[in-house]
């Protein structure tokens, strides 16, 4: 089943933009200074988020039908083994 891609990537975003609007705001940055670098920060998450979750879904679902294939391919020979009987 693969992953909601929108919804992870969109956490990543909020959190990362957080974490950065924090961090200027203890280095004493200007709000719109904070903003504006948490902002830039926040879309290279997302986009970076994005293309993670994407690897592993791929992942995932190469795993999935490789185990598949492999379970129809045991399953195949199960069935000549009986039948050499």
């Amino acid at each position: 089943m693969p992953l909601n891609v929108r919804s992870i990537a969109v956490s990543i975003a909020v959190v990362c933009f957080f974490g950065l609007s924090l961090v200027g705001w203890f280095s004493g940055l200007s709000p719109f200074t904070c903003c504006k670098r948490a902002l830039l920060g926040a879309v290279c998450a997302y986009i970076a988020g994005t293309w993670a979750v994407k690897a592993v879904n791929a992942i995932l679902m190469n795993a999935l039908v490789t185990n598949k294939m492999n379970q129809e391919e045991e399953q195949g020979s199960a069935d000549e083994d009986r039948e050499n009987f």
